[in-house]
Parts: C-alpha cells; structure tokens; sequence
C-alpha cells in the first residue's frame, strides 16, 4: 500500500483499530485460559501470550518501515494532502504580506524545503521506531485493553515521541539546513523587513523550522501508522511475514 499509493481509511478507523486489535487478541486469550474457550476464527486464537506480543510487534515494526519508505520519498509529504508541511502559524502574516506585494514565490519555496526537510529525515525514523516497539510488554498491551478507547493511539505516542524527537532532532536540524530551508527564510525575512506591521512575526528566526518540521513529520508518520495498522488487519494480502499470518488470520 504505502510504496505505491496511500490507502485513505476513515480515522475512526485510523484511530481505533490498535485498540480494537489488542482487545480482541487479548480478550480471546483470556478467555481460553479462563477455560471459556474462543470462537474459531478469533484472532489470537491458540496463541500463547508471548506468541500475542510479538505479533502486535511485527505488525508495528512492518507498518513502521511501510510508512517511512512512502513518507521518505521525494513528494512523500510534499504532495500528499493529508500531510503537507505549512509554514508555521507565526509566519502566516507574513506569507500574506508578500503575496500581496507579489513576492508569493519567496513563501512557497520555504514551505517546499520544509516539506523536503521531513521527507529526508523520515527514513532514519524507521530504527528509532523499531527500538521503541521493542520496548513494549504484555503489561503494556494489558493496559491498552484496560484503557479508553484511543489508549493504544495514545499509548505510542506517549512512549515514542520523546525518544523520536530526541533522537530525530539532530537529523531533522542537519536537513532543514541541508534542503536550504534555511537560506529561503533568511531571503523571505529579508523582503519581508520593507512590509509594515509584520516584522515582529520573525523575531523568533530560522530556528523555528526545526521545531515545526519535527512535529509535523512525528504527526504524519503516527497518523500513517494508523492506517497501515488498520489495513494489516482487515487486508490479508498485507500480512507480509508468517508471524503475521499466524496471529491475524482468520
């Protein structure tokens, strides 16, 4: 799915189907070992709770590298609608002031260079996310099941983000100087100096970039890894190893 075109799921979909996923895994194992049994097509069925976890692992470490192959592309973020990097608000007035003094060109290669910024770090994402799946326990997933309804969504992103932005940080900050987002902020604020009543929306300076390129490529990659989950799921053709087959066919 991810390599050649986006699969656009709804996104309750996107953000129940972890949820949805680990009870359902999780309930029928209990129920077996409560010896209440479980229906013969449940998913999880038969399986050992060691054997549970690692396929709830799989499932992420396979959406992982699906998701950073397609968003760490040329036009991975750039073209995609759903998740496009915009300059940062604070820098909005100022798009506005030179678009209306004609100078529109300077704002749109800025936000392409952004957008160039993410697409170039995403790769290096992918074994930061699988070092942090690999910290998840069945303790974990217990308390997913235990949880409101988006506890899985937002177990991940409570126990990835940190070391992601930690870790991407560095890599994030050497492409958006490398893509010469940069330079085309220092140009546009260069322009920008001879427009009334906007210069106080550059004060902060280039470093701003860092900051909202990291957060909006962390949000597109934690919403795509919504609905790659999501298709792994419900698409058989998408359980790509044997792991995958065993804990989510049906």
């Amino acid at each position: 799915m991810m390599l050649a075109a986006p699969i656009f799921a709804p996104s309750v979909q996107a953000q129940g189907g972890l949820m949805d996923l680990g009870k359902g895994m999780l309930k029928d194992q209990m129920e077996q070992r409560a010896g209440g049994g479980g229906s013969a097509g449940s998913l999880g069925a038969g399986l050992s709770t060691s054997e549970i976890g690692s396929g709830l692992k799989e499932a992420l470490r396979t959406a992982a590298e699906k998701v950073t192959g397609q968003l760490g592309r040329a036009d991975g973020f750039n073209a995609d609608s759903l998740v496009h990097i915009p300059l940062p608000d604070k820098l909005q007035t100022v798009k506005k002031g030179l678009a209306m003094a004609g100078q529109s060109g300077l704002v749109d290669d800025l936000e392409l260079k952004l957008n160039r910024a993410a697409e170039a770090a995403t790769p290096q994402a992918k074994q930061i996310f699988f070092d942090a799946v690999g910290k998840m326990t069945l303790d974990d997933a217990k308390g997913i099941l235990n949880g409101p309804n988006d506890a899985a969504t937002q177990y991940f992103k409570k126990t990835m983000t940190p070391d992601l932005k930690t870790a991407m940080r560095p890599v994030v900050d050497q492409t958006v100087s490398q893509s010469g987002a940069v330079q085309s902020y220092n140009a546009m604020a260069g322009a920008a100096k001879t427009l009334p009543m906007i210069g106080g929306a550059l004060q902060s300076g280039p470093g701003m970039l860092t900051d909202h390129v990291l957060e909006k490529a962390l949000g597109g990659i934690f919403s795509y890894l919504g609905r790659e989950e999501a298709d792994i799921r419900t698409n058989p053709a998408s359980r790509s190893t044997d792991l995958l087959k065993k804990v989510f066919g049906k």
